[in-house]
């Protein structure tokens, strides 16, 4: 669902790009206020995982593949605000290395993707986990949520598509809702297995909206964690489906597929690295380096954001002394 450059008017290209830029500055504050010591090696490993999962197309319905959007489950380890931070950091990767997604289309992939898909799904999740309190009823909501969040980040790109102006309202709404909803059985049923074997093992990663996280040990999640990242793209990656994903396939049935325009150019573009024969090892090796890569820009920025926490206490407690 990656809106690629030349789908959308600049217009809405700057429109949402305002948008998300508010919603980035809001989820900063948010992370900073709810800090926990797990957050800076959390939202590393978890946009590590994240990317990887991306990578592995699976096939739907007509002629037509899926991948994980990764929202809802990265809010239920780490909150909505920090899973916007990691959604935002993998599609800022994806754009300007693997060219994948619109450098003008990013905000709107930001607005899409990191906040409507995270925001809404994790909305969905709280409702009704508050409805379905039992350890299956959570992870029922989980499912549903997770689904949800595919099905409205792909109402918002339809909306998009439709206000610029380049396929009508009475035809891209419907297919793009239909579309993802199938798609987005493939999502819940991903984010369902990892939540549960994650709960299963380390309850204790599990996000508490009441209250800080309590300080956990972290040193083996983030292994295991990485290792599962790359597990990810260099077994399942080189099998990824090639047939068109959601947004492609509706474009092609539109005719607006030729609208899509070059991006700048991009090192590992199409996951790929240069000089590499052999599509697989090419597709594994771009797969690695853009996993560690995401994992060491999401530990990055969550070390400024810690830094800034701190240095925000500190003055806190020197104000009241």
């Amino acid at each position: 669902m990656h809106i690629p450059d030349g789908f959308l008017d600049a217009a809405t290209c700057a429109g949402t790009a305002c948008v998300a830029g508010a919603g980035l500055a809001w989820a900063g504050r948010e992370v900073k206020a709810r800090w926990s010591d797990q957050t800076v090696p959390m939202v590393g490993v978890m946009s590590a995982f994240v990317f990887a999962g991306q990578m592995v197309n699976f096939p739907v319905a007509g002629g037509t593949s899926g991948h994980l959007l990764g929202g809802v489950l990265a809010a239920v380890f780490l909150g909505p605000s920090a899973a916007v931070m990691v959604l935002t950091t993998v599609l800022a990767v994806q754009c300007f290395f693997f060219q994948d997604g619109g450098v003008t289309a990013l905000g709107a992939n930001v607005l899409n993707l990191a906040l409507i898909g995270v925001l809404g799904g994790y909305g969905v999740y709280r409702l009704l986990g508050h409805l379905w309190p039992s350890e299956r009823g959570q992870l029922a909501a989980i499912g549903v949520a997770a689904w949800c969040s595919v099905v409205l980040a792909s109402l918002a790109c339809a909306a998009e598509l439709a206000i610029s102006g380049t396929v009508a309202w009475k035809l891209v709404v419907p297919a793009m809702a239909v579309t993802h909803a199938v798609i987005g059985i493939g999502e819940a049923v991903i984010t369902v297995a990892v939540v549960s074997f994650v709960r299963h093992v380390r309850p204790d990663l599990v996000y508490r909206p009441a209250a800080r996280s309590p300080a956990v040990s972290l040193r083996r999640a983030v292994v295991y964690g990485l290792v599962a990242s790359f597990g990810v793209v260099l077994l399942l990656a080189p099998l990824a489906s090639a047939l068109p994903d959601g947004l492609e396939r509706v474009a092609e049935r539109f005719g607006f597929a030729g609208r899509a325009m070059e991006a700048a150019p991009a090192p590992l573009s199409d996951y790929s690295v240069p000089g590499i024969m052999s599509p697989s090892l090419s597709t594994m090796l771009a797969g690695v380096l853009g996993t560690l890569l995401v994992f060491g820009i999401a530990w990055g920025i969550s070390r400024g954001l810690q830094r800034w926490a701190r240095s925000g206490e500190a003055g806190a407690r020197t104000d009241a002394t």
